[in-house]
């Protein structure tokens, strides 16, 4: 059964725009590359003065989330460039397995 896999991240407005670019430079790119990916939305939106970002990736199964996110597939994958953008870092994603799409 194919799983949805869910981040969440925030940054400051001055960094909204900078940080969307970053994403569909660095991230799209790495998770289209990874064995067992399907598909992925980023959204975003403002939000009480910050930026916010959802990512929601689609993957074969549970198994294969290994391929990107390592051993810990609840652990959140963050990149070395993310400490330019983002106000914290949350520790874990969240798993749905997909019934209908």
């Amino acid at each position: 059964m194919m799983i949805a896999r869910i981040w969440h991240g925030k940054t400051s407005i001055e960094n909204f725009g900078a940080y969307t670019a970053f994403l569909k430079k660095v991230a799209v790119s790495d998770y289209q590359k990874t064995t067992g990916f399907k598909a992925l939305s980023f959204l975003r939106q403002i939000k009480n003065g910050e930026g916010h970002f959802t990512l929601i990736t689609y993957w074969e199964n549970l198994e294969v989330i290994k391929n990107f996110a390592g051993q810990d597939i609840e652990k959140a994958k963050y990149y070395p460039e993310d400490n330019n953008y983002l106000l914290e870092f949350e520790e874990t994603v969240q798993h749905f397995e997909v019934f209908a799409s």
